[in-house]
């Protein structure tokens, strides 16, 4: 479950537990709703903690570290041609 799929169970479960006065026989709507914030807050922690790990394992910063340390034009290296 990604983050903004998480988050649009808990705008629905919230909308359903505390935005509307339907009555279903059989169905409490404000259970279902909570139900839906529930499932949501866990999926966006779950989705969290994904994201963490795949950052570690190839971070957005790791091509800068990488790169060589760049020389200033007036520290540039002269080549000789005798």
């Amino acid at each position: 479950m990604t983050i903004g799929g998480s988050l649009l169970l808990v705008a629905i479960g919230a909308i359903l537990r505390y935005a509307t006065n339907l009555h279903v026989k059989g169905i409490d709507i404000d259970t279902v709703g909570l139900i839906l914030m529930i499932v949501g807050a866990i999926g966006f922690v779950v989705a969290l903690i994904y994201e963490v790990v795949a950052l570690g394992e190839r971070s957005r910063y790791s091509k800068y570290w990488a790169r060589e340390r760049t020389v200033a034009p007036d520290e540039a290296p002269t080549r000789r041609y005798e």
